[in-house]
């Protein structure tokens, strides 16, 4: 595809010369990478950046170039090439999407706390990370981990596609994975680079298609998802609770028992790092009320100040506070696991 200029005085329409990144000396890691991360929306919109060469596996120098999330919690893969081939980055894509797809949110959350704090935001922490992991998602905690990663897409950014490349992505899109390719074409006008970008797979039309199949697909896996699902009951003093109104119930119990007047003494007890830092939090400093025991007689007034306690509680973290609470010599009991 050719660009154009076009002149409305004299109507005169000239042709934009075409480039090679390579040409115009523009690197793909420390050039194209860090100008697309800061402007991802050029290339996809509505995704998160959370790691940048991420390689956190096992006897592997592999490095995903850019990993990022969606709002509905899947895992994308973007991998880049400045070439016109596309250097069989579909098979490597493909590799790092397996080596990715057992990533818990918990370590996601890890990985994005240090991806901040190596760009700018060095006191950026985990609670930070997961709040804003959160607030992009539109769901709480319990809500993300039913589905965190239940897809893993990829997105192939490159200066143009071989023919075996664009054949194979097609044949494993119709096998429910979900590969987008992007061709991101270089031109030179006078002292400018402009940059046609475009999706060639799936193509535009065919993109209704396509995510209506994928639907089916995610709604299959979800009906077989929520038999695997921890709907655990648990009791404590003679009460049946869920996971996140046991923590509360339990917290209650120890602040009136012990009869605790500090937030320091409670956090001595019940330490906030049982739930990454984000067990309690200032009442006023309360972004979003949903994400914590808000109402009247559930936040705790302390001569420090006025704390409520989080109810983002799921099978990934209420281990760690039950193990609290019973070296507290408070019986906690499951009641099933149905």
């Amino acid at each position: 595809m050719s660009l154009f200029t076009f002149q409305h005085n004299n109507k005169e329409i000239k042709q934009i010369s075409e480039t090679s990144f390579g040409q115009e000396g523009i690197l793909e890691r420390q050039d194209l990478q860090q100008a697309l991360k800061q402007n991802i929306e050029v290339l996809v919109p509505g995704v998160l950046i959370v790691a940048e060469e991420y390689s956190e596996w096992d006897q592997s120098r592999k490095r995903i170039d850019l990993l990022a999330i969606d709002q509905n919690a899947n895992l994308i893969i973007i991998e880049l090439k400045r070439t016109d081939s596309g250097d069989h980055m579909e098979l490597q894509a493909l590799r790092y999407a397996s080596m990715i797809s057992t990533m818990t949110f918990e370590h996601l959350v890890k990985v994005f706390t240090t991806y901040k704090t190596l760009n700018g935001f060095p006191d950026f922490k985990e609670e930070d990370a997961q709040e804003e992991i959160e607030e992009f998602i539109g769901k709480d905690l319990l809500e993300i981990e039913s589905t965190f990663g239940d897809d893993v897409k990829i997105i192939l950014v490159s200066a143009d596609f071989s023919k075996e490349l664009t054949t194979s992505v097609m044949w494993l899109n119709d096998r429910d994975l979900d590969i987008t390719c992007i061709r991101i074409k270089p031109y030179r006008h006078k002292e400018e680079i402009l940059l046609n970008i475009q999706q060639i797979i799936p193509l535009p039309e065919a993109k209704d298609y396509q995510v209506k199949a994928q639907q089916k697909s995610e709604e299959r896996r979800n009906s077989d998802k929520k038999y695997l699902r921890d709907y655990s009951k648990y009791l404590f003093n003679g009460q049946e609770y869920n996971k996140r109104n046991l923590v509360l119930a339990v917290v209650k119990h120890h602040v009136e028992e012990k009869n605790i007047n500090s937030f320091l003494a409670l956090n001595n007890d019940f330490p906030k790092t049982l739930r990454s830092g984000r067990f309690y939090k200032k009442f006023d400093e309360i972004k979003s009320q949903k994400r914590y025991f808000s109402q009247p007689t559930e936040v705790f007034n302390f001569q420090d100040g006025c704390y409520a306690i989080s109810n983002q509680w799921g099978s990934g973290n209420i281990g760690e506070f039950i193990d609290q609470a019973r070296s507290l010599n408070y019986e906690i009991e499951i009641k099933d696991n149905s």
